[in-house]
């Protein structure tokens, strides 16, 4: 597991660790295919990416990852470092919004 290349993936974490969002627990550095997604919880089938600066010129590659995952089920949320930095709450609704129609749903399998 790389360890998180920026402070708002660690912010993030420290959010998403320590609770469960609707009964979900999002795991880090998790392995989808041949893509690594920063978030993810398998069951709900959400996957959380933090853009920071190291995105800058990867758009093509971020969205042929994002469209991978996508394939395989997945929802993917982006959030800035800023959004993360300075608007955690905003950041927390939208990834609880995401894991709402997905309370009662079967498990994702990830392949």
């Amino acid at each position: 597991m790389r360890k998180a290349k920026n402070y708002a993936e660690v912010v993030l974490w420290k959010e998403l660790s320590n609770k469960e969002i609707l009964g979900f627990r999002f795991g880090r550095q998790k392995v989808i295919g041949h893509y690594m997604a920063d978030f993810c919880c398998e069951r709900a089938g959400i996957v959380v990416e933090v853009d920071g600066s190291s995105h800058i010129g990867r758009e093509e590659y971020d969205k042929e990852r994002d469209d991978y995952m996508h394939a395989m089920g997945f929802t993917i949320l982006r959030f800035s470092d800023f959004d993360i930095l300075h608007n955690i709450d905003y950041v927390l609704r939208e990834i609880e919004k995401a894991c709402a129609p997905r309370q009662h749903a079967k498990r994702h399998p990830i392949q």
